[in-house]
Order: structure tokens, then C-alpha cells, then sequence
């Protein structure tokens, strides 16, 4: 009877044993299950969101492509406009005074048509450099051709425009006071802009014998720009229609 009381002991210690280690196997095998399955639930949420932000940032770079694409053709058509107003301008007075002439100084009227064909070809060039940047929007191409490109006028071609205003018989003076300074390209084409479209302005309201200052101030952290006339055509200076 002993030996069979032991016998019972030790077969239901071993069969309590093997029965936390079966449950412990099923509970392991439950957790692991559920975590693949939160694993795999996270990556699916992860790869949604990934796909949602790529379409965010698509979505905010064709935004800022069109916002950039609309700003260049805005400052294409501002530049076309200067560029067309002043040599319009110019030519228009050349054109008048050339009229005025033709009849008792023939020669002065020759010299005032070589004039015009001067400004259309100078208008022409200006007009074939922008078309060229619209071509070309890497500044990318061949290079022979980029390389006898005019390049854009600056502070520096302010003397040349003043020189083409005079020949209109508008007397203008150019004033540049300081040491002038090296800016960037895109502010001096503002700059020269601003200048050219105030002496066509002269032009158009004030007359051709209106006379006009053109000055350049450059200052430790600024530079000044600025056009003065005395305003009001007199005698035959009547402005351009």
C-alpha cells in the first residue's frame, strides 16, 4: 500500500508538471500570435500614412511649382513690358523729331532713322535674351550660345541708357555719388528696370526738352535710385502720343 501511495504522488506531481507546461506552451503561443498580428497591423497603418504623407508633400510641391511658375511669368511680363514701353518710347520720339526735320535737314532725318533701327535691334536682343531664359529654365544649353548671350543690364549700363535718352534731345544727367558696390544680379536688373521705366516716363508726360537727373547713392547698407524732372513739355518738346 505504501509503495502504491508513493506511486500515486509521484504520477500526480508529473501530470501538474506536464500541465503548466502545456498551458504555458498554448499562452506563449497566444501572445506570439498576437503580437505578429500587432506587428503586422502597425506596418499597415505605417505604410498607410507613409503613402498619405508622399501625397501631402506631392500635393505641396505642385502648390509651390505652379506659385513659382506664376511669380516667374508675372516678372517675365514686367520685363517685357519695360523693355518694349521705353524702346517704344524711344523710337516714338525719334520718329517725330525725324518727321519735324525730313523737310530742311534731310540728313538730320537719315541719322534719326539710323537711330530707330539702332533701338530695334537693341529692343530685339533684349526681347531674344528673355525668350532665351523661358527656352532654357536650368540656365542649361549650348554652351557657344550661352556664352555670347548679352548679359542682363545693370547699374552698370545706367551711362549707355542715359546716353540713348539724350539722343532723343531729352537732356538728362546721370549723378552717382559713394563707391559703388557689387549687388546682385536680380537687384540690379530692378534697379536698371525702375531707371528705364522712369525715363520712359519722362518721355511720355514731361516732354522731350523736359530736362531729368538720374541719380545713384550708394550707402554702407543701401543704395538709392532716383529720377528727377523738371516737368511740363516746353516750345516744339511736346511728349510723344
Amino acid at each position: 500500500e505504501a509503495g502504491g501511495e508513493a506511486g500515486g504522488e509521484a504520477g500526480g506531481e508529473a501530470g501538474g508538471e506536464l500541465w503548466w507546461i502545456n498551458q504555458a506552451f498554448y499562452l506563449g503561443w497566444i501572445l506570439g500570435s498576437w503580437w505578429v498580428g500587432r506587428l503586422v497591423r502597425m506596418r499597415a497603418f505605417h505604410m498607410v500614412e507613409l503613402a498619405a504623407r508622399a501625397e501631402r508633400l506631392e500635393r505641396a510641391r505642385d502648390a509651390h511649382t505652379r506659385a513659382v511658375l506664376a511669380e516667374e511669368r508675372t516678372r517675365i511680363a514686367r520685363e517685357m513690358h519695360d523693355v518694349v514701353a521705353h524702346r517704344v518710347s524711344v523710337m516714338t520720339v525719334h520718329a517725330t523729331a525725324g518727321r519735324r526735320v525730313i523737310a530742311r535737314s534731310p540728313e538730320r532725318a537719315r541719322q534719326t532713322l539710323v537711330e530707330i533701327e539702332e533701338t530695334v535691334r537693341q529692343a530685339v536682343a533684349e526681347m531674344r535674351r528673355i525668350v532665351d531664359v523661358l527656352r532654357e529654365p536650368d540656365g542649361e544649353g549650348d554652351g557657344g550660345e550661352a556664352a555670347g548671350r548679352d548679359p542682363q543690364p545693370g547699374l552698370s549700363g545706367l551711362g549707355e541708357l542715359v546716353r540713348q535718352i539724350r539722343e532723343t534731345g531729352t537732356p538728362v544727367e546721370l549723378v552717382a555719388e559713394g563707391v559703388p558696390v557689387n549687388l546682385p544680379p536680380g537687384l540690379e536688373l530692378t534697379l536698371y528696370r525702375v531707371v528705364q521705366e522712369s525715363l520712359t516716363n519722362v518721355l511720355k508726360h514731361a516732354g522731350r526738352d523736359a530736362p531729368a537727373t538720374v541719380s545713384v547713392r550708394y550707402g554702407l547698407r543701401a543704395v538709392e535710385v532716383a529720377v528727377t524732372d523738371e516737368g511740363g513739355a516746353k516750345g516744339g518738346g511736346a511728349p510723344p502720343p
